[in-house]
């Protein structure tokens, strides 16, 4: 990714005084490793962790066995887990993303949920925005497809938190303060 959007995404957070976690999966951290050269990184960025293994998003994101079970590690659940998770060891994040999805076969691939498959949870205010989306490539080209499509999420989401200042805020889903076993979002 070019450092002129990531430097403006970061100047975005900067000017409404947002500050950002990331809890990253399948582009281990890719998404923290774009913004550290941005200026003023240091006054958005709260800190990334990588949940790679399952036992990560379970020990360190408190993702449950249950819900890994039966919607997989790369799925839309277990993202909101771990956007959940995240938020929970830093509260004082105003924004929590999450991120897991396939980049290699075998895992969770399936006919509907083909490698290049991409979860993206995005925690603001209670809200949560889900997303996902598919991408082409090698491992390489699907994490930094992810990524772009991370900072591209958040300045859309940035753009329109500016746009409706005090108005309603675009269709979300509002995460219950401790996921359940079988989330209804």
């Amino acid at each position: 990714m070019k450092s002129d959007p990531i430097n403006s995404l970061v100047q975005q957070f900067l000017q409404h005084k947002l500050t950002l976690a990331l809890a990253e999966s399948c582009t281990c951290g890719l998404v923290a490793a774009q913004l550290a050269p941005a200026t003023g990184v240091s006054e958005v960025l709260l800190g990334s962790v990588v949940t790679y293994h399952v036992e990560a998003k379970q020990k360190l994101l408190g993702v449950k066995k249950e819900t890994l079970a039966t919607y997989s590690p790369e799925s839309q659940q277990t993202t909101n887990e771990m956007a959940l998770g995240l938020h929970r060891l830093l509260p004082k994040a105003d924004v929590c993303v999450a991120v897991t999805g396939l980049c290699g076969p075998g895992a969770s691939e399936t006919p509907d949920k083909p490698v290049g498959t991409m979860f993206v949870t995005i925690l603001v205010e209670g809200h949560a925005y889900e997303y996902r989306e598919q991408f082409a490539g090698n491992a390489d080209k699907l994490r930094e497809q992810a990524a772009g499509f991370i900072y591209d999420k958040l300045a859309d989401l940035l753009n329109r938190r500016q746009a409706v200042s005090g108005a309603a805020q675009p269709s979300t889903k509002h995460l219950p303060d401790q996921a359940a076993t079988h989330p209804v979002l």
